[in-house]
């Protein structure tokens, strides 16, 4: 009775050893939208993140961005600017996991519903009057969280979920976000349904929104900017 218990013993804690492996010994998150493999490491071009530069050659201005106290120019469409800080600007970022931007708002400016495929993000808000929100997953209802925030408030929108902010006063406002990836990523809704290159279908689209095709090829020929 003793050695069979032992046994179921040593194969649970067999089990668990293997779950730990393999928990572990997951792939690396992408630092990219893709990564396409190459059979001749000569060709390669990229790595998933930044090539790495020898430390030793590494100085105080590989770690340092400058400006991001100056306010940006929000006259456009949708009345925003968002300043990204990532490792494409700030190179001693790479690896680190961390980026951040300042989101510039003129009166009822909006950054519309777009996602982060590769971050979480908190933003707080520095000066201004902002609603914010995210939509979940399909699997959980696509539920709606909003909060109206305000100086000193800060929000947490998780990682590839559609969100928002929107001034709703009627001055300028400021807010700074924090985002967990050297290279989030965004993808604005509109823009990337109807702004790719080359365009959708229209049929696709049509059927998708439940929508006159018309319309469809309306929203198709608008002028989609990084600001959309």
């Amino acid at each position: 009775m003793q050695i069979m218990k032992a046994k179921y013993l040593v194969t649970a804690v067999a089990l668990l050893a293997l779950a730990c492996s393999l928990a572990s010994a997951d792939d690396p998150s992408p630092l990219q939208d893709f990564c396409v493999a190459v059979k001749d490491p000569a060709s390669a071009l990229f790595v998933n993140g930044k090539f790495c530069m020898d430390p030793k050659l590494a100085s105080a201005k590989d770690f340092f961005f400058s400006g991001l106290n100056v306010p940006r120019d929000t006259s456009n469409p949708l009345g925003s600017n968002v300043t990204a800080v990532t490792v494409d600007n700030l190179a001693g970022l790479n690896t680190l996991g961390i980026s951040l931007a300042r989101v510039d708002f003129g009166p009822f400016g909006l950054n519309p519903p777009h996602i982060h495929p590769r971050a979480t993000e908190f933003l707080i808000v520095l000066e201004g009057t902002l609603y914010v929100g995210f939509v979940t997953s399909n699997g959980d209802g696509n539920r709606l969280f909003t909060k109206v925030l305000y100086p000193g408030d800060v929000f947490v929108f998780p990682i590839g979920l559609i969100h928002f902010q929107l001034n709703v006063g009627k001055t300028k406002a400021v807010a700074f976000a924090g985002l967990s990836s050297q290279n989030p990523g965004v993808i604005t809704i509109a823009k990337a349904v109807f702004g790719s290159d080359p365009k959708i279908n229209p049929d696709v689209l049509t059927k998708a929104f439940q929508v006159d095709k018309n319309l469809v090829e309306y929203l198709q020929k608008q002028f989609w900017s990084d600001n959309n």
